[in-house]
């Protein structure tokens, strides 16, 4: 396949699933994420330790993909089968090293004591449902011999242009067999096929654009690996392609309303960025300590 193209730093800000996400959610929550060091009246510490605050749910799925991810650059040195005692050995140290370095929103704002073995004991049914799918067989009969050519969450943050709009597609995983290209994406927590569903369309796009590929030899599929595993394939083909292009311009230009300098990415003043009405996402906000409704 073709190198991964390369792009020249800009300050304008790009597209992004979970970026409009945030945005959708609560502007004032996109404030902080995104532009806490224009904000006039919290130190910027105090927001940066509270957007770094993290949950059993997230560090669950960050140990996962990392354990994956490590398990498939393995393959691509050696197609020997997996030794399942030292791989969970290793799945239980990064677990203990993931939990213990990191300040958890339960015990931050809950004093609850977030307990390794609750967090590995999930982590280790996820990984064994993917170790006992059809797919991991699959995966090791048909495309371990193209190993060389897979794209294993690539360094960087996956940017791409859609329509010439800044985007950003970070795979976790993409690899050629035949003449098609397979992108998959784990997940851990709760199905969301709608937005799941767009996700995977932005990653195609991305491997339509880095590698040339037609959109009918791109075969995304959204791998859901708990409570059991579950495999969800999202069509793609030209109409799906310029539907969702425009969906990336529409939402960009929704986010730059927001801007008082779209060139440069700088942000209106807090007060024009309004809190949710929805209390949910308050519930579990990172920032509910320094916004409390106000």
């Amino acid at each position: 396949m073709n190198e991964i193209k390369r792009f020249p730093y800009t300050d304008i800000l790009g597209w992004s699933v979970s970026r409009y996400d945030r945005f959708s959610n609560c502007k004032r929550q996109y404030f902080y994420d995104y532009y806490a060091k224009y904000d006039k009246d919290i130190p910027l510490e105090k927001i940066l330790f509270l957007k770094a605050l993290t949950s059993k749910a997230l560090e669950t799925g960050n140990a996962v993909h990392d354990i994956i991810r490590d398990m498939l650059k393995r393959f691509q040195k050696s197609a020997k089968p997996i030794n399942k005692d030292k791989f969970f050995k290793y799945a239980f140290d990064l677990t203990v090293k993931y939990v213990g370095a990191k300040t958890f929103f339960e015990s931050y704002y809950n004093n609850e004591i977030v307990d390794v073995k609750e967090v590995y004991a999930k982590v280790k049914v996820i990984l064994e449902n993917f170790l006992n799918s059809p797919r991991f067989k699959w995966l090791e009969e048909n495309a371990v011999p193209t190993s060389t050519q897979w794209v294993i969450e690539p360094d960087g943050f996956g940017e791409t242009r859609i329509n010439n709009y800044k985007a950003f597609c970070k795979v976790d995983f993409l690899f050629p067999v035949g003449d098609k290209i397979y992108v998959m994406d784990w997940k851990t927590g709760k199905p969301d096929e709608i937005k799941h569903s767009k996700q995977l369309t932005g990653y195609s796009l991305w491997a339509n654009f880095h590698f040339g590929k037609a959109a009918k030899d791109i075969l995304p599929m959204i791998v859901y690996l708990y409570p059991a595993y579950a495999e969800k394939n999202v069509k793609i083909d030209d109409a799906a392609i310029a539907a969702f292009a425009k969906t990336v311009e529409t939402e960009t230009k929704e986010m730059y309303e927001y801007l008082s300098n779209i060139e440069k990415n700088i942000p209106k003043d807090k007060k024009d960025f309004p809190l949710t009405t929805n209390q949910f996402f308050c519930r579990y906000c990172s920032y509910r300590e320094i916004c409390q409704g106000k």
